[in-house]
């Protein structure tokens, strides 16, 4: 079983099951590292049960934070319970997600 925030061999940030405001300190750590390599930054979001509004703003941040630095950023697979609270909380193009079938960059 990956651990929370394992690093596929794609690279990919896995995000944790239930991103609480305890898991949102190790994620910001993980993703200052994950942004320091060169390339896309690519947040795996597909086994996400429940996530939180600490979480949500910590990658917006970081998706900001790309876009400034011209580095690609996509969260990949996203579950229903992480669209459905993105969403909810009016968040979905500032994560970039693709709720509408087109890509928001």
């Amino acid at each position: 079983m990956p651990k929370p925030y394992d690093q596929a061999e794609d690279r990919a940030l896995r995000l944790p099951s239930h991103g609480t405001t305890v898991t949102a300190e190790d994620l910001r750590v993980r993703l200052v590292l994950c942004s320091d390599f060169d390339g896309e930054m690519l947040i795996d979001g597909s086994q996400v049960e429940s996530v939180g509004q600490a979480v949500l703003q910590l990658l917006v941040a970081a998706r900001q934070e790309a876009i400034t630095h011209d580095q690609p950023f996509a969260i990949t697979n996203p579950s229903s319970a992480f669209v459905e609270r993105a969403k909810a909380c009016m968040l979905s193009a500032a994560l970039g997600l693709d709720i509408q079938g087109e890509s928001v960059q």
